[in-house]
């Protein structure tokens, strides 16, 4: 037994925050521990990530485990005074004693017995074995038997336990096998083949991606033997990846958004004028996580997505709008048109906005307590893209669709045309 977790619940009449200090001194004061402080949501989502509770952990993999343990102890050291590393461990791998039976063939061939037969009495006396079940008010009780507790106490118990011989008579385990005391590893884990140790630890004071990047440079100075290699994983690996992968179904959203907006539109001139600025949208959701402490979390990147689609849902009313003015309400093409148009969409570009933004504010406000690891961020990324979302949607696309909107091909065409009419 290496490993324990308590689980705490702090009633909600107390200050949370300095709560939490107590119990992060209360646990400090417990020397030789490795020992970490984290809610439950957090705790699972670095269970779920790296099957580690550390935020950064260095995966040694080999056959041995002594050569693990050692590459183990040198990475440790490595990394242990990189900044913002706190509690770099090597897993808690150590030999336990245990004792050893190993017959002797000619000994155990001279009394008539087997290894087998020696292994099976020896197991008997020392863990016991079921023999049979007895049935009392309507339970089942295992019947085991084995050696009495003091027969087994020590290594010279063990060596004077009596086996059985098949002619009837008894032999001391010590005269037909060497009774000795090994080391025997506590845990042997294995992943991807191969036999692996871990090297944890936890990021405090610094942002996580720039202390990976610090513990990989570390890493590449390391010589591994021959059949011995290394890994960086934890939440930023998986970050990393998540953002790989959204860039991939970014690209192709922006591209099919691109091809909506045209068949939308009718035309590729207002359809890439809405596209262009909705990358624009996103810089209140940039400054609000950099103000907020320059950590970039998964929630932050959904909370970019959602800013991406306010943005062009928004973008597609003003613009759609615009042309309805012109198509079916008989507006002349000009200031007038994206004027009198952004005064009739103010309203519910508004109101989408301030709900949204209402919704959004308690978690904003409540910080990133326990239960709120990904919301928090979220929230502040939608919020700080709303703003500009919304004042881009309101003063910048009205001005661009202005200049933009029509090409000056159409524009002289449009005046000939209602001149051609006129004698009609």
């Amino acid at each position: 037994m290496d490993f324990g977790e308590n689980w705490i619940s702090v009633s909600p009449d107390v200050d949370y925050d300095m709560t939490l200090d107590e119990v992060h001194r209360v646990v400090e004061y417990y020397p030789g521990l490795y020992r970490d402080v984290q809610t439950y949501l957090r705790e699972r989502i670095k269970e779920v990530l790296t099957g580690s509770s550390e935020s950064i952990v260095v995966r040694i993999y080999g056959p041995d485990l002594a050569t693990l343990r050692t590459q183990a102890k040198d990475i440790e050291a490595r990394i242990g005074d990189i900044p913002g590393i706190e509690d770099a461990h090597a897993s808690l791998q150590t030999d336990l004693p245990h004792i050893q039976v190993e017959p002797n063939l000619a000994k155990a061939q001279a009394v008539g017995l087997t290894p087998g037969d020696i292994r099976r009495q020896a197991s008997t006396l020392i863990a016991s074995e079921e023999v049979s079940d007895i049935f009392s008010g309507g339970r089942a009780y295992d019947v085991h038997v084995t050696a009495i507790p003091s027969a087994r106490d020590s290594v010279s118990d063990v060596e004077n336990l009596q086996l059985d011989t098949p002619s009837g008579g008894h032999v001391r385990l010590s005269d037909v096998a060497a009774v000795t005391l090994g080391p025997t590893p506590n845990a042997i884990e294995r992943q991807k083949q191969s036999r692996r140790i871990d090297v944890g630890a936890n990021v405090e004071g610094r942002p996580l991606n720039e202390v990976v990047d610090d513990v990989e440079k570390r890493m590449e100075g390391v010589i591994f033997p021959l059949g011995y290699h290394a890994e960086v994983i934890g939440e930023s690996t998986e970050l990393d990846a998540a953002e790989d992968t959204l860039l991939i179904f970014g690209i192709a959203a922006g591209v099919a958004t691109l091809l909506l907006l045209h068949v939308a539109f009718g035309g590729f001139r207002p359809a890439l004028l809405t596209f262009i600025l909705l990358p624009m949208a996103l810089v209140g959701g940039a400054i609000a996580v950099w103000m907020s402490g320059r950590v970039l979390s998964l929630g932050s990147l959904v909370g970019f997505l959602a800013v991406f689609g306010i943005a062009a849902r928004n973008g597609i009313l003003m613009v759609s709008h615009f042309q309805h003015l012109e198509r079916v309400e008989g507006v002349k093409f000009g200031a007038g048109l994206v004027i009198q148009g952004a005064k009739e969409r103010l309203a519910p570009i508004m109101m989408t906005a301030l709900a949204t933004a209402l919704a959004l504010v308690p978690l904003v406000v409540a910080g990133s307590i326990p239960g709120h690891e990904i919301e928090h961020p979220m929230a502040i990324v939608i919020l700080g893209g709303l703003i500009t979302a919304t004042l881009i949607n309101l003063f910048v696309l009205p001005s661009l669709y202005l200049a933009f909107g029509k090409s000056k091909r159409e524009r002289e065409a449009e005046p000939v045309e209602a001149d051609a009419a006129a004698p009609a």
